[in-house]
């Protein structure tokens, strides 16, 4: 499969952001909103924003595959994050305002402890050999999906280690069609994904059911933009609010060394999740050839209901169904 920038740090947004003293619409308890300027990041001018291949940025939740137990598998995102106290004084910190000074942290002591098959993200900073927060005081890290995992049981519903594949929802070959499909996991190999679906983030695509839940893997950068709007704040404002392809939670822009920028709908104060979305809109073939594979699916697993979809096509992505 082709492959775009992996996310592996926190994305910055196109625009200079400002803080407003309202509450958030997109996060619970939180007391401001982080609002885009009119003003493009010195960050994105240095990515060459203007050539960059803009995507869509999908609402899930991050994974990434690697190599564990000799085999490639799927992990789950696991932020390594201070215990209440460094929490406290790296908040007093921010809210105090001095940019003069820099927060010292104790890496050993401040951080809450992780399970033993945590690694880092690949691009964050190292200091004696520990790995260092972000901005934001939180370690982006990896834990490995375990088969039949409780803790992760969504994660561990689209793969499966015995056939060594990955169920993944991807552009098909004729144009304006999706396709669900079974992937090798060598295929997509050190690529990060969106995993999404009944149960993730409040199911903004309306996939699945409670009954009958749905979840799937998108790789990051796989929905191309085809007729984006400029780079002007209110060009895309417009273009959210006016075109059927502006119907996404935002725009994720892939530059040629590999930098990653985004925009939020939230970053110009207009609501996400929609009533309808661009990609739960699109028609959607499922290709899965059973026959190709030595091992049995269970009866109850996601792999067994697509393979018996094999060759089918809904005109929505959200209206797939599974017989009862």
């Amino acid at each position: 499969m082709s492959r775009r920038g992996a996310v592996q740090r926190k994305v910055p947004c196109l625009f200079v952001t400002e803080v407003k003293e309202e509450p958030s619409a997109k996060r619970e308890r939180q007391p401001f909103k982080v609002l885009a300027t009119e003003t493009i990041t010195g960050k994105a001018f240095e990515a060459d924003i203007y050539n960059a291949i803009p995507t869509e940025k999908v609402d899930g939740t991050c994974c990434y595959v690697t190599t564990y137990k000799g085999q490639p598998y799927l992990w789950a995102r696991l932020d390594r994050k201070p215990n209440k106290q460094a929490e406290k004084r790296f908040k007093r910190f921010l809210y105090s305002l001095e940019d003069c000074k820099e927060f010292v942290w104790n890496v050993e002591e401040d951080f809450k402890p992780v399970p033993d098959t945590w690694i880092p993200a690949k691009d964050i900073e190292f200091s004696n050999g520990n790995p260092l927060p972000d901005e934001n005081g939180h370690m982006p890290g990896w834990v490995p999906v375990e088969k039949n995992s409780k803790q992760y049981c969504w994660h561990s519903s689209v793969v499966n280690y015995e056939a060594e594949i990955a169920l993944v929802l991807k552009h098909h070959a004729d144009p304006g069609l999706l396709e669900i499909s079974p992937v090798p996991l060598s295929e997509i190999l050190e690529q990060t994904l969106e995993l999404i679906g009944t149960h993730i983030n409040a199911n903004p695509y309306g996939l699945g059911s409670k009954k009958q839940p749905v979840h799937l893997l998108v790789p990051h950068g796989a929905f191309e933009i085809k007729n984006p709007p400029t780079l002007k704040q209110s060009d895309i404002m417009s273009w959210f609010e006016g075109c059927s392809e502006g119907k996404v939670e935002g725009i994720v822009w892939h530059c040629h060394d590999g930098c990653l920028i985004k925009l939020h709908r939230h970053h110009l104060g207009l609501r996400w999740p929609l009533a309808e979305t661009y990609l739960s809109s699109q028609p959607v073939v499922i290709t899965f050839n059973r026959t190709k594979y030595d091992c049995d699916f269970e009866p109850k697993s996601l792999f067994h209901h697509f393979s018996n979809l094999d060759g089918q096509r809904f005109d929505r992505l959200k209206d797939i169904k599974f017989d009862a």
